[in-house]
């Protein structure tokens, strides 16, 4: 007999502000937790340093994840000029101290190298594999692996400012950037070396950053439904943006309700006005109700590849 999967079934995604502290996997698994949810993910895991935008993905929002875990990002950083750490942040050892010798010419002379794009070697205490092993365990082993450039690209860098021994950085980058690297390899080109000692990410995508929640939020308001006799999902379920909002940025395509049940069916159907290879959000009917993501193909057809599962809610546990 087929295990019955925990929780309701509901779809959606939480931006939560993730408190500095919690590793990414905890901060998910209470959201899951506070909505009920039989299913969540994350779209990329912040340092226990960091804090800042973390979109959980439930239910059949998991489905999409990998579209923001692909996408832009932007970061409020601080870094302490004048030790270098093991791990490039406060969080590790100090391996290395050194004097402020720079000028403000040099310090923006050396910020113009890291903008637009680069190749970067990714830090060991980060979550790519080796050998099927997360770099960070090697590290901690005191190991050394190789590990390839990999190219990047910063749209933005922008100075916010130079108090004492602390330079404060806004950064807008690609996907695959570490933050930690970027100021780890400023500080040895300026000389003096640095580490982040604070990490804030502001924006995934296009997600507001004001629509952003904490564990105190919702921990307050499953707290309010329990003092007041209600469901908590009366209260949180408000809180939850689209599924769709993750691949907002693909074009749309409306199938009529007369091709509805072939593509749900899995079976590619004929649209017109989209150039071949083109992921496309679709939706059906004149609801518009989303329902996955395909591909057009070059003799005009949808190929679904990633379709929505649509839950009886008198079937959840």
């Amino acid at each position: 007999m087929a295990r019955r999967s925990k929780g309701r079934f509901i779809d959606g995604i939480v931006l939560l502000d993730k408190a500095t502290g919690m590793s990414s996997n905890f901060a998910l698994q209470r959201v899951k937790r506070f909505f009920n949810a039989n299913k969540a993910g994350h779209t990329g895991a912040l340092d226990p340093l960091a804090t800042g935008m973390l979109p959980v993905c439930l239910g059949e929002a998991t489905k999409f994840s990998q579209h923001l875990l692909d996408s832009d990002k932007r970061y409020l950083v601080t870094a302490k000029l004048g030790q270098r750490t093991d791990t490039s942040d406060s969080d590790g050892e100090v391996v290395q101290t050194r004097p402020l010798e720079f000028t403000e010419a040099q310090l923006m002379s050396a910020l113009e190298h890291f903008r637009g794009d680069t190749l970067q070697v990714p830090s060991m205490y980060s979550a790519l594999k080796y050998q099927g092993q997360p770099l960070y365990k090697y590290a901690r082993e005191g190991i050394e692996v190789p590990r390839e450039a990999r190219p990047i690209t910063v749209f933005e860098l922008n100075f916010i400012g130079l108090e004492g021994d602390e330079l404060t950085l806004d950064i807008h980058c690609s996907k695959g950037t570490y933050i930690r690297t970027i100021i780890d390899d400023l500080g040895e080109m300026l000389g003096c070396g640095a580490h982040v000692i604070m990490l804030r990410r502001t924006q995934v995508a296009h997600y507001p950053y004001d629509k952003m929640v904490t564990l105190e939020q919702l921990e307050a308001l499953v707290a309010k439904a329990q003092e007041e006799q209600l469901d908590p999902s009366s209260l949180l379920d408000s809180l939850l943006l689209p599924m769709d909002t993750a691949v907002a940025d693909f074009p749309e395509v409306n199938v009529p309700d007369a091709s509805a049940t072939y593509l749900m069916q899995g079976q590619a159907v004929r649209v017109s006005g989209l150039v071949a290879d083109t992921l496309v959000r679709i939706t059906l009917g004149t609801e518009r109700r989303f329902v996955g993501i395909g591909e057009m193909n070059e003799d005009g057809l949808l190929a679904p590849k990633r379709l929505v599962v649509i839950h009886d809610p008198a079937k959840a546990s």
